[in-house]
């Protein structure tokens, strides 16, 4: 079946959404629920997570994407393949994350990737760029004491701006990279090295 086709960006303060999502069921996403939860935000196409879900099968994988088509095309993937421990959800991650996380329990997330945003270059377009202090906020509440954010973006300035929220929290610790620490790439992150273009990438470690 050939790839769906969408637009390769979103307006995501569009009112189509600023739609409130509905929290995940987790025990109706995944065969155990009380596995550790690995959160991909702008999971595009999917294919990281498709990859990590069959190396790893002791861990639960979520993506969260705004293009809904992706969305649907990933979890019918992720049928296909078998896979219990993965679903995409659709989420304007921006404006709803913590809502669609609402039911989560106290220490189940592990693991949070932020790979490759849309940098959004234009100034007047800023207000659109996907990663904001709330849901630096909303990572720190839901995520394990010690639990990871792996972060990667081939667009220096976005680097920078995105490691100066997490940074400035107070909340996490950041560990010097500079290699993936995963085995698996996203289908950017190769493009991106294919041509020999950098890749800035930051991890940080919640505060005991």
């Amino acid at each position: 079946m050939p790839r769906v086709r969408v637009h390769q960006h979103v307006n995501p303060l569009a009112p189509y959404f600023r739609q409130a999502p509905r929290p995940i069921d987790l025990g109706a996403v995944f065969a155990d629920p009380k596995r550790p939860i690995f959160l991909d935000i702008g999971s595009a196409r999917g294919r990281f997570l498709l990859r990590m879900a069959r190396e790893d099968t002791e861990t639960n994988f979520l993506g969260v994407e705004i293009r809904e088509p992706l969305v649907d095309e990933a979890n019918r993937l992720a049928g296909e393949a078998g896979l219990d421990n993965l679903h995409y959800s659709f989420c304007n991650a921006m404006l709803w994350l913590d809502r669609l996380l609402k039911g989560f329990p106290e220490g189940i997330l592990q693991t949070v990737t932020i790979q490759f945003p849309d940098p959004w270059f234009k100034k007047k377009h800023a207000k659109r760029r996907m990663v904001n202090q709330e849901m630096v906020g909303t990572i720190a509440r839901r995520l394990v004491p010690m639990g990871q954010v792996f972060i990667q973006t081939d667009i220096e300035f976005l680097a920078e701006e995105i490691t100066d929220m997490f940074g400035s929290s107070g909340l996490f610790d950041e560990v010097q990279i500079s290699e993936n620490p995963f085995s698996i790439k996203t289908e950017r992150e190769r493009s991106v090295e294919n041509r020999s273009l950098p890749v800035f990438r930051h991890l940080f470690v919640k505060k005991k």
